[in-house]
């Protein structure tokens, strides 16, 4: 059911009231981008198990299989444009109203759609690029996955020899110290936190919304289905993320 009249309006006037907005998407925002989410039924993790990042680290098979899924997940993510919600966020950014975008997503849409990356706190890390755990150098995806393909062998770091793995958290593997950060950095700077597209069941992250409600920012929460957090939220809407964005924001 679409947000009523009040309910869009309190939205648009909310946002335009804001100073120092922080918007914090899940994968709520990407599934209108045709990216499934990996938690739900039939998404990734319901048909794999997870690969712990500290059997990526000791087995050579279980570097193959990551390589595999990454590839195979690759044909989806790959190919995807930002949606309506991603260039609302892009718009909120670009005006002044918006000084961060956190996201527990990998797609690098937030970037794709116009957000500078010094605006973007990933908190997963990003799936479209590789880097070398050992010394940190970059690798784009296509050269590295199209030598994968010839043999199936796990890439290593041509400077140093370590192992090169996607850029993104692994179960097991630790949180990224920076982003994490700069992540609370926004979040008690801000006077209005908007989240959009989160379940908000995975934490840390799922704790941002009270830390900026208690810090004494108003509070929204947009997503299609109810989160355990709504009590919290001084408003919040049960809708399609991007065309309830684009609205709020004047791109209809």
């Amino acid at each position: 059911m679409a947000p009523d009249r009040q309910t869009a309006d309190r939205l648009r006037d909310l946002l335009r009231g804001a100073r120092r907005l922080v918007v914090f998407t899940g994968a709520g925002i990407s599934t209108e981008s045709g990216i499934p989410d990996f938690r739900s039924p039939g998404g990734l993790w319901t048909r794999n198990e997870p690969i712990e990042f500290g059997d990526f680290l000791a087995s050579e098979e279980m570097r193959r299989e990551n390589w595999r899924r990454k590839i195979e997940v690759d044909k989806t993510i790959r190919p995807a444009e930002p949606n309506r919600g991603h260039l609302a966020v892009a718009a909120l950014v670009h005006r002044g109203l918006a000084t961060t975008v956190i996201t527990q997503n990998i797609d690098g849409l937030h970037q794709k759609s116009g957000v500078p990356d010094e605006r973007v706190v990933e908190l997963h890390g990003n799936g479209t690029y590789a880097t070398c755990l050992d010394c940190g150098t970059r690798y784009e995806l296509d050269a590295i996955e199209a030598a994968f393909e010839m043999d199936e062998t796990p890439p290593t770091c041509a400077f140093c020899g370590g192992i090169v793995k996607q850029a993104t958290i692994s179960f097991g593997q630790a949180m990224p110290a920076d982003a994490m950060r700069r992540a609370r950095e926004a979040i008690l700077d801000c006077d209005l936190f908007l989240a959009a597209g989160s379940s908000l069941v995975v934490y840390p992250a799922a704790g941002f919304p009270v830390m900026a409600k208690d810090n004494g920012s108003t509070l929204v929460i947009l997503n299609r289905e109810p989160t355990d957090l709504d009590a919290f939220a001084d408003l919040v809407i049960n809708d399609e993320i991007g065309p309830t964005l684009s609205a709020a924001v004047g791109l209809n």
